[in-house]
């Protein structure tokens, strides 16, 4: 029996970087080819991220196009932009040809507009050149700005056995055919056709009468993230995309729709951390500051206005110690439990599960508030009266404060983010210093209202 192949992952290894950087200097091109042949396009463009961008750009122009045409797709956006920076407008050009209409669009985007013209003037191939420019017209959070050209349609017309011929001149440029789309004379797009219903069909038999009505699709200028909801919804691969006569312009892939969804969590992760804008690890000092100050400066001014409700109740701290001791709890207690409300709530809604009553929402919230706050009251009083030796009223106080605290916490960290949501602002900037700053202003204001309530000062 014939030994199985064993599937080995990739691993980026120092051994690995030292072998491709000395066959670089040695310029010795048979083995360099050899050994990165061995590698998936994504491996490659892994390995070239971490060498510097002489011996990149070495090994971008020592593969064939079509390898590194995709390995152009998989690098860091950074180094991408170093390495186009240092091709002609004709070399990009005839790594352009290679890709799909949708990713040699999105190469072409990211070069200054002045390059742009120069590069699709270098595209040989008029038709790839035509519907590059037409996708490059789209607006880049659209279906059109993510659609690619490259699809298989069949006209309603055509017999089976006509069909099967056209639909292999068309499968040459398609990486992947998961739909086969159907139109009728006008291009419009009226169903599609199961690849089993074509292979049993008598070879005579027209589309027409073998060819499936219901058909998911999205319009052209549709947001990216509602169509990211159809796709998961539905569970689709790939999506046509229409405009409003219903005519077939192209279609979205399931691999793009990954990079969208990677995209929105990156930006509700950052948002959510206090940062405002689109940043990474490897940006300059002042992008990164401008990313995070705005946030830091709005945790600062509420951080003086707790530090201001603290100080007009100087006079009762001095006389009840023991409040002083527990504000921190106060605070930490209603910022998580915000950030625990918000973030339920911002998936939610990025996963459209948010629906009902806003009003039942808040009452379901309420009363998960109490049950959490009279639990963690419970522990709290035993723990102030016998560790803290705080007083029956002081312990009291505590425990009823951490109970609205909690509830009050809760509420808004739903609220909020449902609110901007209908404003038609992201959610998730509701979560993290946001709500944590929130929260710590209100609940030290209600503890110390709720104190001078019990304890009558």
């Amino acid at each position: 029996m014939a030994e199985e192949k064993e599937n080995i992952q990739f691993e980026l290894t120092d051994e690995l970087i030292e072998r491709v950087e000395l066959l670089i200097e040695q310029k010795n091109d048979k083995e360099l080819r050899k050994l990165l042949n061995e590698f998936h396009y994504a491996d490659i463009a892994e390995i070239l991220d971490e060498v510097d961008l002489e011996e990149a750009m070495y090994v971008i122009k020592l593969l064939d196009s079509e390898t590194t045409s995709d390995v152009l797709m998989e690098l860091d956006e950074d180094n991408r932009e170093k390495v186009l920076r240092n091709l002609s407008a004709k070399e990009i050009a005839e790594e352009i040809e290679e890709l799909d209409t949708d990713d040699a669009a999105d190469i072409i985007a990211e070069l200054p507009e002045n390059r742009q013209q120069e590069v699709i003037s270098q595209i040989e191939d008029e038709e790839h050149k035509a519907e590059i420019t037409e996708l490059l017209a789209y607006d880049e959070d659209t279906a059109g700005g993510l659609m690619a050209k490259e699809l298989v349609k069949v006209y309603e017309t055509w017999t089976v056995a006509g069909c099967l011929r056209r639909i292999r001149g068309q499968a040459k440029d398609v990486t992947r055919v998961h739909s086969i789309y159907v139109v009728n004379k006008q291009n419009k797009l009226i169903g599609r056709l199961s690849l089993k219903d074509l292979i049993v069909a008598k070879s005579d038999e027209k589309i027409a009468d073998i060819y499936i009505t219901s058909v998911d699709y999205v319009y052209v200028d549709e947001d990216v993230e509602d169509v990211a909801k159809v796709m998961s919804k539905y569970d689709l691969e790939a999506i046509p995309v229409v405009d409003e006569n219903m005519t077939l312009l192209g279609r979205i892939t399931i691999d793009d729709i990954v990079d969208v969804l990677k995209e929105e969590a990156d930006k509700d992760y950052q948002l959510a951390a206090g940062i405002t804008s689109d940043v990474e690890a490897d940006d300059s000092i002042w992008e990164l500051t401008k990313a995070r100050l705005p946030w830091l400066l709005i945790g600062m001014f509420g951080g003086i206005g707790a530090a201001s409700i603290i100080n007009g109740f100087s006079d009762a701290m001095l006389k009840f110690p023991a409040l002083l001791m527990f504000i921190p709890l106060i605070q930490a207690t209603a910022g998580n439990v915000g950030v625990q409300s918000s973030a339920i709530v911002v998936q939610g809604l990025a996963n459209d599960t948010i629906d009902g009553n806003i009003l039942n929402r808040l009452l379901k919230e309420f009363m998960l508030g109490l049950v959490n706050g009279l639990a963690i009251a419970c522990v709290v009083l035993v723990i102030s009266h016998f560790a803290f030796n705080t007083t029956y009223h002081e312990s009291l106080t505590i425990c009823i404060a951490l109970i609205a605290v909690i509830i009050m916490a809760a509420l808004i960290g739903t609220f909020i983010p449902i609110f901007l949501d209908k404003r038609g602002i992201d959610a998730a900037v509701a979560t993290g210093p946001f709500i944590t700053t929130s929260n710590d202003v209100f609940g030290i204001l209600m503890y110390f209202m709720i104190a001078k309530f019990i304890l009558g000062f």
